[in-house]
């Protein structure tokens, strides 16, 4: 069963840019309202991408390095990495079907 995975500045370059699949990084914060609404979308992705895309978490607030290395101004923000590379980035709010097929246009350049 697929979750979202949380990650921080410390974790980040293993549980990404190091991973044999896809990566999304959601870059959030708790007191973001655009961040609650995607948070449950970004739950569900990851069970039913398990295994193909993994799905983590970055709390903007507690990660300042890694924010800062991919210029993040704006939550939320859903960076996707295929082979350690940043290929796509989405700033902003998306329905789950937007995000789904931004997920299958990764996998299908993958």
């Amino acid at each position: 069963m697929g979750a979202t995975t949380a990650v921080t500045d410390a974790t980040f370059g293993t549980e990404v840019l190091e991973s044999q699949i896809p990566v999304i990084a959601y870059f959030w914060a708790p007191w973001c309202g655009p961040c609650r609404m995607v948070g449950p979308v970004m739950e569900e992705l990851a069970e039913q991408y398990a295994g193909r895309v993994k799905i983590v978490k970055i709390n903007s607030d507690e990660n300042p390095q890694t924010v800062a290395d991919y210029g993040i101004v704006s939550i939320p923000t859903l960076n996707f990495h295929a082979g350690g590379e940043l290929v796509k980035s989405v700033i902003g709010a998306r329905p789950k079907s937007m995000v789904a097929q931004e997920i299958e246009s990764v996998l299908a350049s993958a």
